[in-house]
């Protein structure tokens, strides 16, 4: 059998730390909350709780991200990327990935998802395509900011994640909606 894409396999190995959440599991299915509601079915776009810990002291500051390497595009599709997080937080609420952005820590920046929303956008997979992978992760970077504009797509930030990662942290959690 063949195993499923990967897209951090192919990045230089870093060190891993302890990720958790009361909203979403690895490899258990998204529930109601954080799936979208974009294209009339249920949801409610809701960005899950996340919490890190066992990063390296060196940590300047964090990024989180969500990706599906398994959308029906050549480049995967980004449901959220936040980036300079202080070193100092350790905990996103729930909801933390809605569009007026006040539940995000003082100094962070939210950028566009690929569908241009300034928000989390919740899993919304093709009826009867296969379920998809949802990769929640938690980057611990080398520097307090990246110099990355706001109006920047997320795959830039993945860019800049590369070159100042320390760490990574991941839940993957799937979805898929029958035929």
């Amino acid at each position: 059998m063949t195993q499923p894409y990967d897209p951090y396999s192919v990045l230089l190995p870093v060190r891993t730390f302890a990720l958790r959440s009361v909203d979403i599991a690895d490899g258990e299915t998204l529930g109601v909350a954080q799936r979208s509601s974009l294209f009339g079915r249920p949801g409610q776009d809701r960005s899950p709780h996340l919490a890190w810990d066992g990063h390296l002291a060196e940590t300047q500051s964090f990024a989180v991200t969500c990706y599906d390497p398994d959308a029906l595009t050549v480049s995967g599709f980004w449901h959220w990327a936040v980036f300079d997080i202080p070193a100092s937080v350790n905990e996103l609420p729930a909801g933390a990935g809605n569009a007026s952005g006040e539940r995000l820590p003082v100094g962070a920046k939210m950028l566009a998802n690929d569908a241009g929303r300034h928000s989390y956008l919740g899993a919304a997979p093709e009826p009867g395509d296969a379920p998809h992978r949802y990769m929640f992760v938690v980057h611990a970077l080398d520097t307090p900011t990246l110099d990355v504009a706001t109006e920047a797509t997320p795959s830039w930030l993945g860019f800049r994640l590369v070159a100042h990662a320390l760490g990574r942290a991941t839940l993957t959690p799937f979805f898929g909606i029958p035929a």
